[in-house]
């Protein structure tokens, strides 16, 4: 049986403290009014990991909108991309002749954005653009880059405003660093 998580003693180091997220997000937020306004906009959220992520962008949004959610899976329960990505959840709406931006935690291989910004196109959208929280280039295994980028991070473990590990630390405020013991037992 494995040990129940301890959102702070499992972490090892903060790399983004809540301030400096929230701060960055309102002015992602700020960039994306501007360049959205009088536009179609619909905000389409990966699940599960970009939901505080989106909730936190579309109130420093201050347009008419519209948002969605997609789920796709490629890493299971391991720590791992496998590689191949499976559509779990599709949108409730049409996003036909809307601007759609996807709304993703953290580039990671690149993968599952190549797939999502592919099949998303194919719907035909009037535009399509990639909003990330996090950007962790040293994985990248395709040429794959966020419109709006909240910040490039290093090829480290990351938890917390949305990412887990196992489902868990979601909830963190924050983005820390988890011990290398908890995910290598």
């Amino acid at each position: 049986m494995t040990a129940e998580p301890n959102l702070e003693k499992d972490i090892a180091s903060v790399l983004l403290p809540e301030e400096k997220i929230k701060s960055r997000v309102a002015a992602m937020g700020r960039r994306i009014t501007e360049d959205y306004a009088g536009k179609r906009l619909i905000m389409i959220g990966v699940l599960k990991g970009a939901v505080p992520f989106l909730a936190d962008l579309t109130r420093c949004v201050p347009l008419p909108l519209r948002y969605d959610f997609i789920a796709v899976s490629s890493y299971g329960a391991a720590t791992v991309s496998s590689g191949a990505v499976r559509l779990l959840k599709d949108l409730d709406l049409s996003i036909e002749g809307f601007d759609v931006l996807l709304v993703e935690d953290i580039i990671d291989t690149g993968l599952t954005l190549r797939y999502l910004r592919e099949n998303l196109q194919s719907r035909r959208p009037a535009s399509l653009k990639i909003a990330a929280m996090l950007n962790k280039p040293e994985r990248r295994v395709t040429d794959i880059t966020a419109d709006y980028c909240g910040f490039t991070v290093p090829d480290e473990f990351l938890v917390g405003y949305g990412l887990d590990y196992n489902q868990n630390y979601r909830n963190i405020p924050y983005v820390g660093v988890l011990k290398r013991e908890i995910y290598e037992r």
